[in-house]
């Protein structure tokens, strides 16, 4: 039976960019090369790492083989495996995933690229790769002659370079994926089943859309929307200012700073009121930090809605449903280096749990903390039932009684422990810790504040608490 691959090209694909700026510089620490050997080579990979690639910029890549006249193929060897180490590193933070998951299937792993053999060699084995398809050099006596041996591997002549490969190794390309982020890569896209554009040029994004390709960016979880290499969150952000976003609402925000410039962080709070939402969304605005959300089914079954809460990068949840599918997600994209926000109550507590001074959470936030090791960044919201009670179908707009509503963000800091029940704890404790004094007594409401912590028309038991099973329910209301 003939087997499966998976064919990814290099540059602006596994990595955000130009592999050559890399290996130029070992080959120069090496003695071996200087930008100079190529002419326009800083101005051209310049260029090539913000728009892709083009006909007249591959013409030097066409001809380097020439500069390498007279180099000693170990001297390059040994300053390519340097460099290979370097490559690796830059890859993208969700390609490791694709990655790992071709493998778990028992897929070829395949680079395809035109970079010359002897500068990608070494990058085989540090990827754990099983085929390499590019351009090669020819040398004799152990020197680089200055000539190609065998086509320019290239466009057209890429895709052929892999049909061949195929042909030769009894794999199925109909059965195969390939990733590229080229127009120029079309033919080889086109040759197998299955396609994907990863941080497309605009014609290869325009070729993907209307042939049903995969469209997708290897630096954000998957299903997230850009627009000109931006997140919807950026292009947004400016939008995300209290006085424009949140008119109806006094909000003052303190200890922005301890949320992280970058990497990775766990974003947990307390949830009173459908407000909350807006005003992380603030928050993380005011911190520079696109986030990530889980959110209900129903959020994204939601038409035109739930699109955009997916090309945000929302995490569907089903309630109640025992699965740990949203927290591998979640999980996911904490590995890649994202922000994940999360409510650790699950829900906007009901009737008298909503004013019991201590919070109860449940295990999500704890078990996805101790997955991925990540530090957890405790943020206390006060005063957000005042604008949008949970029993209001629409916040209230008035903005001349604005109520006081307070964001509290506390230190990072990692989970002492593994254990759900004790990491929950922890973590619930951390957000108690921000919130002002009289959250921490306790009182009878009267039941003018009873009734506006239930769902609008609710008409059951206003004392009766719905309990759930702790660590079924991850998601916000």
């Amino acid at each position: 039976m003939s087997r499966t691959a998976a064919i990814f090209d290099l540059d602006r694909t596994l990595i955000p960019g130009s592999s050559s700026v890399i290996v130029q510089r070992h080959l120069a620490d090496a003695g071996i090369s200087t930008a100079r050997d190529i002419p326009f080579a800083d101005t051209l990979a310049s260029f090539y790492e913000r728009f892709g690639e083009n006909w007249l910029m591959m013409q030097p890549a066409r001809l380097a083989g020439r500069a390498a006249a007279g180099w000693n193929v170990a001297d390059v060897q040994r300053a390519a495996g340097a460099a290979a180490v370097e490559v690796v590193a830059e890859l993208q933070p969700f390609a490791h995933d694709i990655i790992a998951a071709h493998r778990a299937k028992g897929h070829l792993l395949v680079l395809a690229t035109t970079s010359p053999a002897p500068l990608v060699e070494p990058l085989i084995a540090e990827l754990g790769f099983d085929a390499l398809v590019c351009t090669k050099w020819q040398q004799v006596d152990g020197v680089f002659t200055g000539e190609l041996d065998g086509p320019f591997v290239w466009g057209r002549a890429k895709a052929d370079a892999v049909i061949a490969w195929a042909a030769e190794n009894d794999v199925s390309l109909e059965r195969s994926s390939a990733y590229s982020d080229s127009y120029f890569d079309v033919p080889m896209l086109d040759a197998v089943g299955d396609a994907h554009a990863i941080n497309p040029d605009m014609q290869l994004d325009i070729a993907a859309r209307l042939n049903g390709w995969t469209v997708r960016h290897l630096d954000v979880p998957e299903g997230v929307f850009k627009i000109g290499g931006r997140e919807i969150q950026e292009w947004t952000r400016p939008l995300l200012r209290p006085e424009i976003a949140a008119p109806n609402a006094h909000l003052s925000f303190e200890g922005v700073e301890n949320i992280p410039p970058d990497g990775a962080a766990l974003i947990v709070f307390n949830h009173r009121s459908y407000f909350d939402p807006s005003v992380l969304a603030m928050l993380m605005a005011k911190a520079g930090r696109n986030v990530r959300g889980l959110g209900k089914k129903e959020v994204f079954d939601v038409p035109i809605f739930g699109a955009i809460a997916k090309a945000l990068g929302g995490i569907r949840v089903e309630r109640a449903s025992g699965s740990d599918e949203p927290l591998e997600k979640a999980a996911e994209a904490l590995r890649g280096g994202e922000c994940v926000m999360m409510a650790p109550q699950g829900t906007i507590p009901r009737g008298p749990a909503f004013f019991d001074p201590e919070l109860k959470g449940r295990w999500g936030a704890a078990k996805l903390a101790a997955m991925t090791g990540v530090p957890v960044v405790p943020v206390g919201l006060w005063g957000t039932e005042l604008v949008w009670p949970r029993n209001a179908r629409v916040p209230r707009l008035s903005v001349t009684d604005r109520p006081d509503v307070t964001c509290v963000v506390g230190e990072p800091f990692v989970l002492s422990t593994d254990d759900p029940d004790a990491g929950t704890a922890e973590i619930m404790d951390a957000i108690m810790a921000l919130l002002p004094a009289e959250a921490h007594v306790a009182r009878d409401p009267s039941p003018e504040e009873l009734a506006r912590t239930y769902p609008p028309g609710y008409s059951g038991d206003p004392t009766a608490e719905t309990e759930r099973r702790p660590g079924t329910d991850t998601s916000e209301d």
